[in-house]
């Protein structure tokens, strides 16, 4: 396989703190790489350094020539001012800059369509095939939800610019594809879309994803970043899951046997005098080295969610004919639901369809147009946002815990300090007493997710948990939700973790109509396919019907109608292969402009006239 990329030797550092010490990796034409680990481990960061980025202390970082790279950063940027489609065209890329200059020459209006510079751009346009390329990049924005193409980029939320800047990544056809988190702020269809794109392409790629799911199905290696080290596993996530155990399980053992010759090295240290020979300095030496090794954990730090939850009655909430529009938009309409005691509901569909709409007016941050919430009286909600990310980056970590409680009750006669409660959540005393802005996205995301459940509550609300939380952190979280004694709602993306979180789901399919389904993700998934095939063959059979002159009942043709139907015959044959000739002209991409538009024009003309002509031939048939 020809080497795209050669990492060796790199170290770097944040002030004191050492990332990486001379780590090394290659990467090959048709590989497709994860990238995981812990937050804060530096994911992120050795995706920048090799997109340049950002610079490190040493090594040697080399790709081969002349290869075509793109790149998704975690938080892609554009100048406020551009259009949709003047970002999408700003990348670096030969048809992307012909398509700009086309898009630039169309806006200055008819008069352009004259000028030698338009005709120049439609012969390049022409030479190159652009037209496909352009076609193929709208219908990529369309996938991700982006069909506005003069919208301001100003105007964007965080979501849309993100997947603005993954239809750009994947449009400009690179060799090797870097990927950060790309399937954060994808709904689930587009997430499976965006697997069944990368499965059919050739594309090489290096990722950083926590969606297990998205991992197992779409890479084939695994790179684990542990102990300023990386760690190369040959397959899936299920893989690599199997292989790191082992090694922590061969780890541990080492490290039990190591301690066993310590403990009798000590006693041999103990009862030596203090005058020694050459000999013994040796075991000395090596009983030094020894003792750093077994002072290493045997095994990991956990984030360990075992939290109080306040009393919580047998009265949830009643949800009595909700109504909410934006604008024409609706998104409830006469909607009722009692929710029940120790339910766990997961809320799916696609992005604006009024998931998050949902839980900020069960919240009340969000008012009604008309009917009401009844809400329990020992209800107490623990709300985790998207938006929940709002600390003062200026702050402590320790001091922003302190804000909300110097201690913590966990039950049963236990408490914990600030300090205390932060280390079970692998925040060690000199991260607490680092300042919010140095920490990771991840670290943020664990450090809010800490905020929320030190208050006790007993109605957990999680929009969008899984974003940027390490691996470790979710199947904890994931094991904490399944024995948490209170309510749950989650709205999340992340198929594994809802499979493994709720009962039940709401599915929200817009237009305020709202699917309550019994069962997870998966459970729907296979439930909606058999949907799809049953309608499937029930299309097929109208068509069947309607197309098989019936016998019953028949009359006669009149001669006339006879001559009518063999000319309807005909004609639909003509039509057939003229739209037929269309399409392969449209396929072509070597029609001018004029006449993209006369057979355009023709394509409109055309469809009618056949749809016409076949329903008449039908009536006839069954006659």
């Amino acid at each position: 396989m020809v080497s795209y990329l050669q990492i060796e030797g790199l170290t770097k550092r944040f002030g004191a703190a050492l990332m990486y010490e001379n780590v090394s990796m290659e990467l090959s034409e048709g590989q497709r790489v994860a990238i995981v680990a812990k937050n804060g481990a530096g994911k992120t960061t050795l995706l920048n350094i090799i997109a340049g980025k950002e610079p490190y202390e040493a090594g040697l970082i080399t790709f081969k020539n002349d290869l075509r790279i793109a790149y998704l950063d975690q938080n892609p940027t554009y100048p406020a001012h551009y259009t949709v489609l003047e970002a999408f065209c700003s990348v670096p890329n030969e048809m992307a800059n012909l398509i700009a200059r086309y898009e630039a020459l169309l806006a200055k209006g008819d008069a352009v369509y004259q000028t030698d510079e338009f005709q120049q751009v439609l012969t390049e346009m022409d030479h190159h095939k652009a037209w496909d390329y352009e076609q193929r990049a709208k219908q990529i924005l369309t996938k991700l939800n982006i069909t506005d193409f003069n919208q301001k980029v100003g105007t964007l939320s965080g979501g849309q610019l993100k997947r603005l800047a993954l239809a750009n990544a994947l449009i400009s056809e690179p060799d090797l594809l870097i990927l950060d988190e790309p399937t954060n702020h994808l709904d689930l269809a587009m997430t499976e879309w965006l697997e069944e794109y990368l499965n059919k392409s050739s594309l090489t790629l290096l990722m950083v994803t926590h969606d297990r799911y998205f991992l197992d199905r779409v890479c084939t290696e695994i790179i684990e970043i542990d102990n300023k080290q990386l760690y190369r596993y040959k397959g899936n996530y299920s893989y690599y899951l199997e292989k790191h155990q082992e090694r922590d399980e061969q780890r541990n053992a080492e490290l039990a046997r190591a301690n066993n010759l310590f403990r009798k090295e000590l006693d041999w240290m103990r009862r030596q005098p203090q005058a020694r020979g050459t000999k013994a300095k040796s075991r000395i030496d090596d009983f030094y080295k020894l003792q750093d090794k077994v002072r290493q954990k045997t095994t990991e730090g956990q984030v360990r969610l075992e939290v109080k939850s306040a009393y919580l009655g047998s009265k949830i909430f009643e949800a009595q004919y909700i109504c909410k529009s934006f604008g024409e938009k609706r998104i409830l309409h006469n909607f009722y639901y009692q929710f029940s005691k120790g339910e766990k509901m997961g809320i799916v569909g696609a992005n604006g369809t009024g998931k998050s709409t949902f839980v900020k007016l069960l919240l009340g941050l969000v008012k009604p147009d008309s009917g009401a919430f009844d809400i329990g009286e020992t209800v107490k909600f623990g709300y985790y946002s998207q938006d929940g990310l709002q600390f003062n980056d200026q702050m402590k970590v320790i001091d922003v815990v302190r804000d909300i409680a110097e201690e913590i009750d966990l039950g049963g006669g236990k408490r914990l300090s600030a300090s205390q409660f932060l280390a079970h959540f692998l925040f060690t005393p000199e991260t607490q007493n680092n300042y919010v802005y140095k920490l990771s996205g991840g670290e943020k995301r664990r450090l809010h997710l800490c905020t929320v459940l030190m208050q006790n509550p007993n109605f957990l609300v999680l929009d969008e948990p899984t974003n940027d939380l390490d691996i470790v952190t979710l199947n904890l979280l994931e094991d904490y939700l399944q024995t948490f004694s209170g309510c749950v709602i989650v709205v999340s993306h992340d198929r594994y973790f809802m499979d493994k979180v709720v009962d039940h789901l709401l599915v929200f399919k817009g237009n305020a109509e709202v699917q309550d389904f019994p069962g997870n993700y998966t459970d729907y998934r296979f439930y909606r396919e058999e949907q799809d095939k049953q309608k499937a063959q029930e299309k097929k059979k109208t068509v069947a019907e309607v197309a098989v002159p019936k016998t019953e009942h028949k009359r006669k043709l009149t001669y006339g109608e006879q001559q009518e139907l063999k000319q309807l015959e005909k004609d639909i044959a003509m039509l057939e292969a003229e739209k037929a000739a269309l399409e392969a002209d449209f396929a072509s991409g070597n029609l001018s402009s004029e006449e993209l538009q006369t057979k355009a024009q023709r394509m409109n003309e055309l469809l009618p006239l056949l749809d016409e002509k076949e329903m008449r031939w039908l009536e006839l048939s069954e006659l």
